[in-house]
């Protein structure tokens, strides 16, 4: 058999990146910066507050676990690290990835920890010869699951990180996005008309809102106007508009000896027969059209620390995607210009921070890009309703019928949908011809023969076709209104507006009989209907030509690794629930515990001390020892001081007094004055902060905050009556749950019949795991209770019935949804939570604890948390919540 080249390896290594992230999480958290874990916490899916989207959320996670832990360094040393156990990944344990259907994460016995030296020689060599001169990373999302969210999400923290530590460079000061046309560069503007206070804390949105500078380069002409080392610009463009000029006149000696070498014509950047590509960035400026892109190439060259976002980079990079990020020799244009800028960034003394590129797919000709670090795919964004769900109809015979194609499709469509509306919207189908004489003479006089057949108005038809003499202003202007409730089109007639940037939330078919030019379009054409609307998954309805069918099928193995069978079944053996509220409401009464903070300044009073013999200083100090071997003690006399080896940084009394005013919002003279006063005075202080760096931030500013303020605490207890679920939406009337059969109770069920006044609240319960099902059941039969209730199930602001917490990590207040509520025969209430083992001691879980005992306290209420192999057991559940 033939050795497989090293360009043949298919390593799946963003599913082992994640694995350790996901096992890890707890040490990986601790390693970031307090801002980072609270931007984080706010954008947490378990906040029923928070807006991103899990998978969004998880790209987020990555995206940081590679800037603050890795390092930012390239992926090359990160799968090196990696996978030798060292730097940050040492005593990783063994996992290994047994491959499932679509891009599912499951993990089995080892394959890739076999040690085989061969095998990470050859990742490895493959991620090295790849290597840019920037970190580069690819997120791939498929189709409506926000990346252009995600990526304003990504600069956001950027920016708040940078400008807190601007000395830092790992973080980004300047953000660069490159679209692939115009189309996608308009949707970008979502960048900036995005509400920050969506995805950003608070207290930072003004702060943002105040310096950032957006420039879009939409036309020609248009200059890029930033300030030179100007910082938290967010600059968004097509490639067009920042590309180097091709030169079209040839250099006379004498200029080719006065203008000097371009990074174009340096070996070591690129390679020689690619070089012409673009011209020199001194080519002779032939006409004012051509000066501006130069003018903005060299505005990009005046900015520090620049972050590269490419979106859709699938369909920027064409069909130069697999060659591009997956190893050829051979760039594109756009890698060209990102190389350009890196390379002559890097002579300016600053650098390309790293380019983040998003797609819709890991895979490129069926095989895994190597640069992957997160990626959610097609089968996982339909099984989990972040999409439609497809419903694809192949249909014989009917390439050259399309007056018969036609006919199926809208009676299909109108049957299911008719005028009802979705969100206010009307439903709506996209039929694509592959020309514009096709759609003329072909299509539109079938659609609308069939419209008339079933008495639809033919003005329900819009046409764009992108020819001004057929597509009129007035049709560009419905086209871009067909997501309003004012727009009447529904039958959608197009030649070729299949590809990214066109956002039809309310878009629930598409037709295609003839074979477009282009393969892919048949794929990206059809995925268009499936953009999730309503709380609840709607259907997305796909009419294909044989043909058409068999080009999709052969699309979606090469790009997503799954069938339309696949996509037409369920794989993680979960299904859809509609959630019914039961009749009458039940309601508990609370007592909700109000507290209120007051902040007194204190009058300062001269030789206040700081007591800073008290400080713990032997926790900074760095000490080895030598161990006998025998017993593993320590050599007497062995012991070594390697304290003054720590890098230090020396405070002098103006950084000092500067810091510290910094932190207490008060007049560095008074600051001064204050430290002056003190017990230790100005030196004694400068000089344990000198030999401890940690102590002016663990032990000297606590202080004196604590001689500068009182802090009182007042109490007050609020009569509240909440009900266990809240009453859905009129539309549709019910909530929405996917949940493992096995692990759900229905209400219908003949042995709960009979139990239906003791519990019930909700027409289904669906457990998240088998204690919990346990547990419900031997509290339900037990003669001692009067009623139990499941309450840890809707926990996205369906209930009123949480407990607010202060989570220990981020200090952020979040809300807690307690699995259950029981009520005995003696009056009394319980509150129960049932945990696996290995979470009981967990800070989260008792900081939930602390929380929920202080409410149920109050409410004359108990709390119990019930350790999950105890919740299986009859009598060891009973003795728990009986007491």
């Amino acid at each position: 058999m033939a050795k497989r080249s090293t360009r043949d390896i298919d390593f799946p290594f963003y599913q082992y990146l994640w694995f350790y992230y996901r096992e890890n999480r707890k040490a990986v958290r601790g390693t970031y910066k307090q801002l980072t874990l609270k931007f984080l916490d706010f954008n947490d899916p378990q906040n029923a507050t928070a807006f991103l989207r899990p998978p969004q959320f998880e790209a987020l996670e990555m995206y940081v676990f590679l800037k603050e832990y890795c390092n930012n360094q390239f992926l090359s040393t990160t799968f090196r690290d990696w996978y030798e156990r060292s730097g940050r990944f040492e005593g990783r344990a063994t996992a290994g990835i047994r491959q499932g259907t679509g891009q599912g994460m499951l993990f089995g016995p080892a394959e890739f920890d076999s040690e085989d030296p061969a095998k990470f020689q050859a990742v490895f060599s493959q991620l090295e010869r790849i290597q840019q001169g920037y970190p580069n990373y690819i997120f791939a999302l498929t189709m409506g699951l926000g990346k252009t969210v995600l990526m304003a999400t990504s600069i956001f923290y950027e920016f708040l990180l940078a400008n807190k530590y601007p000395q830092d460079e790992r973080y980004c000061h300047n953000a660069l996005v490159f679209a692939p046309d115009k189309t996608v560069l308009q949707s970008l503007r979502e960048i900036q008309t995005f509400d920050k206070s969506r995805v950003v804390p608070p207290e930072y949105v003004n702060w943002l809102d105040t310096n950032l500078r957006f420039h879009f380069l939409e036309e020609s002409g248009s200059s890029l106007n930033t300030l030179d080392k100007s910082r938290f610009n967010i600059i968004i463009s097509n490639t067009q508009k920042i590309i180097l000029k091709k030169q079209h006149k040839a250099r006379k000696p004498v200029e080719t000896l006065f203008q000097g070498e371009s990074a174009l014509y340096k070996a070591k950047t690129l390679n020689q027969p690619y070089a012409d590509l673009y011209g020199d960035l001194e080519a002779e400026v032939e006409s004012e059209e051509e000066l501006i892109p130069n003018q903005r190439f060299a505005k990009l060259l005046r900015l520090e620390q620049l972050g590269i976002y490419v979106d859709e980079a699938h369909h920027l990079f064409g069909n130069a995607l697999a060659a591009d990020l997956g190893g050829s020799d051979k760039r594109s244009s756009l890698r060209l210009t990102i190389d350009e800028i890196a390379y002559n960034l890097k002579k300016a003394g600053t650098t390309v921070v790293g380019c983040y590129n998003y797609t819709g797919t890991p895979y490129a000709n069926n095989r895994v890009l190597p640069e992957v670090v997160y990626a959610y795919g097609l089968k996982d964004a339909v099984d989990n309703y972040y999409l439609k769900k497809p419903r694809i109809e192949r249909i014989q015979n009917v390439r050259e019928d399309t007056l018969t194609f036609v006919r199926i499709a809208v009676g299909a469509f109108w049957e299911k949908h008719r005028e009802q509306r979705y969100e206010g919207l009307l439903p709506k189908i996209a039929f694509f011809a592959s020309s514009i004489d096709e759609l003329q003479h072909d299509l539109r006089p079938a659609v609308e023969r069939v419209l008339s057949e079933h008495d639809i108005p033919i003005s329900k038809i819009l046409v764009n076709v992108g020819d001004d003499a057929i597509t009129t202003n007035d049709d560009l202007r419905e086209f871009k209104m067909l997501d309003s409730p004012a727009s009447e089109k529904q039958f959608i007639l197009l030649v070729n507006k299949g590809k990214e940037g066109w956002n039809c939330r309310s878009l629930f078919g598409v037709a295609m009989h003839r074979e477009p030019k282009s393969k892919i379009f048949v794929l990206q054409a059809t995925m268009r209907c499936l953009r999730s609307i309503t709380d609840i998954q709607q259907t997305g309805q796909v009419f294909l030509s044989a043909e058409c069918g068999q080009i999709l099928e052969n699309e979606l193995q090469e790009n997503f690794r799954v069938s339309i069978a696949d996509l037409s079944q369920d794989s993680d053996g979960k299904v859809n629930y509609q959630i019914k509220v039961v009749p009458p409401p039940v309601t508990i009464h609370l007592k909700r515990i109000r507290k209120l903070y007051n902040l007194l300044e204190r009058p300062i009073q001269p030789g206040a001390s700081l007591d800073l013999e008290q400080a713990d200083t032997d926790r900074y100090r760095v000490v080895g020892a030598e161990l006998n071997l025998s017993d593993l003690t320590v050599k007497r006399g062995s012991e070594r001081d390697y304290t003054d080896l720590r890098e230090k940084r020396f405070w002098s009394e103006l950084t000092l007094v500067a810091e510290i005013a910094r932190y207490l919002n008060r007049s560095p003279l008074q600051v001064c004055a204050i430290l002056e006063s003190t017990g230790e005075g100005m030196p004694r202080i400068l000089e344990a902060v000198n030999e401890h760096n940690q102590l002016l931030y663990d032990w000297i500013i606590p202080r004196l905050f604590k001689l500068l303020f009182e802090v009182q605490e007042y109490e007050r207890l609020d009569d509240d009556q909440v009900t266990l679920v809240k009453e859905p939406p009129a539309e549709p009337g019910y909530y929405h749950v996917r949940a493992n059969p096995l692990l759900s109770i229905s209400a219908e069920e003949p042995d709960m019949k009979l139990m239906s006044k003791k519990s019930f609240h909700l027409d289904h319960y669906c457990f998240d795991s088998e204690p919990e099902r346990r547990f419900f059941l031997h509290l339900l039969y037990d003669n001692r209770v009067s009623h139990i209730w499941f309450t840890g199930m809707l926990t996205h602001g369906q209930s009123d019935f949480r407990v607010e917490y202060i989570d220990p990590i981020s200090h952020t207040l979040r809300s807690y949804y307690p699995d259950f509520v029981l009520h005995l025969n003696d009056g009394s209430y319980v509150i129960v939570e049932v945990k696996g083992e290995n979470l009981i001691d967990d800070e989260v879980t008792q900081a939930k604890r602390q929380f929920a005992e202080a409410l149920a306290g109050a409410s004359s209420m108990r709390y119990v948390l019930v350790p999950s192999k105890k919740a299986t057991e009859a009598t060891e559940a009973l003795r728990m919540v009986m007491g």
